[in-house]
């Protein structure tokens, strides 16, 4: 570039005008963003047809640095969005990119239809056991015994496992990965991006401000090398065995990855033969 300017390798994909970002210090939402971009790349997507939906939360801020078509949607309505898109436009390439609160408490029933659907779009969630952005409520993926502002004396809910749901939803593609993985992270959203379904990511990320800070879990870089220390991979294990213990083990890899015709498609296939038998019916 002139001047001596040197180039960041995503800036074409990014918004620089709204930089810096608002993430705290230790978040994993900047090693998402960047794997998304960088996979993104690699898979060679269309900038004018991607669409990036979030709903409300930290991870709520990422859609609004993307340099594509996105969307901020309101508390746990970015998949109804996203399927709006979908089902409007198929030739689009759809991502939904939220927190576990967003998605999974008030956006669950979305999410849990979206997949039994196979509507064909990404999901990614940023899994940091807590409404971080709000001043760290109890979520549905908050570790038992956890203290968040509304369990001070500790959760005694047994938290939600994210994979096992997506699969016994019918989700096509299901993965979970820790933001220390960040190759094998990309890797995987490349992958995503390139499913003809419904394919889910979980990203363990720390939340070193809020819950980390209530947890007693030291500073940001101690929580970053516990979370690297306790995570194991074990590719194509059953959902329902990956377990995730931030203290003791989380079990990452690919889960399921499985064929299924995806929603639009079907929805094409019949509308073509509804309208073949009513040209019929009027003979």
């Amino acid at each position: 570039m002139s001047g001596g300017q040197v180039k960041f390798p995503l800036d074409d994909l990014l918004r620089r005008d709204r930089f810096p970002h608002l993430w705290c210090q230790g978040c994993g939402l900047g090693i998402i963003l960047s794997a998304f971009c960088r996979a993104v790349q690699e898979a060679d997507i269309d900038l004018d047809h991607l669409v990036v939906v979030s709903g409300i939360g930290c991870a709520g801020r990422l859609s609004g640095y993307l340099n594509c078509d996105s969307f901020h949607a309101t508390h746990g309505r970015a998949i109804p969005l996203a399927s709006g898109a979908k089902i409007a436009n198929p030739d689009l390439k759809v991502v939904v990119i939220s927190g576990d609160g967003d998605l999974f408490a008030i956006g669950g029933n979305h999410f849990v239809h979206a997949a039994r659907r196979n509507l064909e779009m990404l999901v990614i969630c940023s899994n940091n056991f807590n409404y971080g952005m709000t001043g760290g409520q109890l979520g549905p993926t908050t570790p038992f015994q956890a203290l968040t502002k509304t369990t001070p004396f500790g959760n005694w809910e047994e938290p939600l496992n994210l994979v096992q749901l997506a699969s016994a939803a019918g989700a096509t593609y299901v993965a979970r990965w820790t933001v220390t993985y960040t190759q094998r992270l990309t890797n995987s959203i490349k992958k995503g991006l390139q499913r003809e379904g419904f394919a889910f990511i979980e990203v363990v990320s720390p939340c070193p401000a809020i819950y980390g800070e209530m947890n007693e879990q030291g500073s940001a870089w101690q929580m970053w090398e516990e979370l690297e220390a306790v995570s194991r991979i074990r590719d194509g294990i059953p959902p329902a065995e990956a377990s995730l213990d931030i203290h003791e083990r989380i079990i990452c890899g690919d889960f399921i990855d499985r064929e299924r015709a995806g929603y639009t498609l079907r929805l094409r296939q019949n509308r073509d033969v509804a309208r073949q038998k009513a040209l019929a019916s009027y003979g």
